[in-house]
């Protein structure tokens, strides 16, 4: 049975982030899926049951391989347990990497600090890329097109996602992870899955890499999840 590639982007943006890499799985014979998470803290807390619900309602029944990046990675072990054994890899990608179980939330006490000062008085903070200078943003994401994509779809987030705690349950990790970084500050994440004994990998870039390199991140895919 063929297997299904689900990607789950951050939801700080949207699904254009991995769209070139699921057109390049596609041009290989391979099957991909991008759930949309845009509108999952419409509601507010807790998020992740709205996460593993519109992710349920976008994957078919065939095996699946989780591909996380960013904050997504945070929510990867709830929804991986949602979807049972359908999972047969885990890969995050410039993501999180969550514990083995407990519980965790996005936003750490100093990346809090930098948040509320931005957030606005209805607890809303600016789209993601608004945090940062123009010339960031363009280094990040060279093609006009592309920027403008991403940054149409952004939602504005909650403070309060940020410090939702999300569960994290026992054994989640029993299937096969691994870790494919583009750059700081995810080779922290990349030194934790080795200490886990992951398998893990590198294509340098900046943080949405996928959009600007689609072919070397699909390649890096395909080797670490084992499905080529």
């Amino acid at each position: 049975m063929t297997t299904t590639f689900v990607f789950l982007h951050s939801p700080a943006v949207g699904p254009s982030t991995w769209e070139p890499v699921a057109a390049a799985l596609e041009r290989r014979g391979r099957a991909a899926v991008i759930p949309d998470l845009t509108g999952v803290t419409a509601g507010g807390p807790p998020t992740w049951p709205r996460v593993v619900e519109a992710v349920r309602a976008a994957v078919p029944e065939t095996p699946l391989v989780l591909v996380a990046h960013s904050s997504a990675g945070l929510f990867a072990p709830v929804v991986k347990e949602g979807l049972g054994d359908r999972v047969v890899a885990c890969v995050f990608a410039d993501a999180h990497v969550p514990p083995p179980k407990g519980l965790v939330q996005a936003a750490e006490e100093r990346r809090l600090e930098f948040l509320r000062a931005r957030a606005g008085e209805d607890g809303l903070l600016p789209r993601w890329t608004d945090w940062w200078k123009e010339e960031v943003v363009a280094a990040m994401l060279p093609d006009p097109a592309a920027r403008a994509r991403v940054v149409a779809e952004q939602p504005r987030l909650p403070l309060a996602f940020f410090t939702e705690r999300i569960p994290v349950p026992d054994g989640w990790d029993r299937v096969r992870c691994s870790c494919l970084w583009y750059g700081p500050p995810y080779d922290v994440m990349a030194e934790e899955a080795e200490r886990r004994g992951w398998p893990v990998a590198r294509v340098p870039g900046g943080h949405l890499h996928q959009m600007v390199d689609p072919e070397a991140v699909t390649g890096a895919l395909l080797k670490l999840s084992r499905v080529s």
